[in-house]
């Protein structure tokens, strides 16, 4: 029998200045370490052992994106993977680094299906993909649900939108039609009030010309008979103003006598008062205020008669006008009395 304190080909000898005499602490120095790696290889092959993340033994479990085409494997060691906890003997499995991800591997076609990839803790088994396709497909009937909701709801959002926009549409029209109508109507019922305006004034124009005719009649008869008497009183007005320049012109020479002038003015006095238009138009108190307030005359040189005088032209032209309003209220008196 083996002395296990004294094994063949020990590289650490037992020292024999520590205490116990022939052995010390040193002397179960491998024991550890193996009964360690035996418990480690033994749960690793029950498949109880759960690697740490970013393990380099696994069998990479395909993924859901990536279920219909399979794993390229890419240049990267070989790694050893242990026990199969279906089997009684040691099966090893080689695993190549397939690069897509830090944990993903791809096995070999030996490896038992027992064996999952060790991705951040946790083991993925058959159960876990048969769980993953039934949550994928969970989520595309979730997704295709949602969907077809959506696509309902947008749909139904169109439609009412269209009939909306329909009655909007259908109802514009009836306003539109409506707005036509009525301006067609303010437009034809403008048009018949300018004929009705029209027939009124001319209705007007007609009542007051017939109203009218029988004063024009009379008021153009009047002013015939006032014509004449006009036509007199500018006779009298022409021979009152020629003996006035005459007049005139004796008061400012210096050759003329003096009695001269006075014989004129004694004329124009008389005829004043004898003649009835010139009674009329009161010529008798003005030719007096000429004879003693006209003393106006032209320079020595003058010899232009029309040039001396002031007072008289007012007269003229003041009688000239007297004569004018006469005439009219003449017929304007006439006509008030018919």
């Amino acid at each position: 029998m083996n002395n296990l304190n004294d094994p063949p080909n020990w590289n650490i000898r037992p020292s024999s200045r520590a205490d116990g005499g022939d052995g010390s602490r040193w002397n179960y120095a491998l024991l550890v370490p193996m009964l360690g790696l035996a418990a480690f290889r033994w749960l690793l092959g029950q498949g109880e052992v759960a690697l740490p993340p970013h393990s380099q033994v696994g069998v990479d479990v395909q993924a859901p994106h990536s279920s219909s085409s399979p794993l390229t494997p890419k240049k990267g060691p070989l790694l050893p993977l242990g026990k199969s906890g279906r089997s009684s003997s040691p099966a090893i499995c080689w695993c190549f680094h397939t690069g897509e991800s830090p944990h993903g591997f791809l096995c070999h076609h030996q490896c038992p299906s027992g064996f999952a990839h060790m991705d951040g803790g946790w083991i993925w088994s058959r159960e876990s993909r048969k769980e993953i396709e039934k949550e994928r497909e969970a989520y595309h009937q979730r997704t295709a649900a949602f969907q077809r909701d959506l696509e309902a709801k947008y749909r139904a959002t169109i439609s009412e939108s269209r009939r909306a926009v329909a009655q909007l549409s259908l109802e514009l029209e009836k306003e539109q039609n409506r707005t036509t109508s009525y301006r067609e109507a303010l437009i034809s019922q403008g048009r018949k009030m300018v004929e009705e305006k029209k027939l009124l004034e001319q209705e007007r124009a007609r009542a007051l010309q017939e109203k009218g005719q029988p004063l024009r009649s009379a008021y153009l008869s009047y002013l015939g008979k006032e014509e004449e008497w006009q036509r007199r009183a500018r006779l009298l007005l022409r021979d009152f103003e020629d003996a006035l320049t005459e007049r005139q012109s004796v008061y400012c020479s210096l050759l003329l006598p003096r009695h001269k002038r006075l014989e004129i003015e004694k004329s124009l006095l008389g005829r004043a008062s004898t003649d009835p238009v010139a009674a009329d138009l009161e010529m008798a108190a003005g030719l007096t205020d000429i004879f003693k307030h006209d003393t106006y005359c032209g320079d020595i040189w003058n010899t232009n008669k029309r040039r001396n005088g002031r007072l008289m032209w007012l007269y003229l032209r003041y009688w000239e006008l007297l004569v004018e309003l006469k005439k009219f209220k003449s017929v304007e008196r006439a006509i008030l009395e018919k």
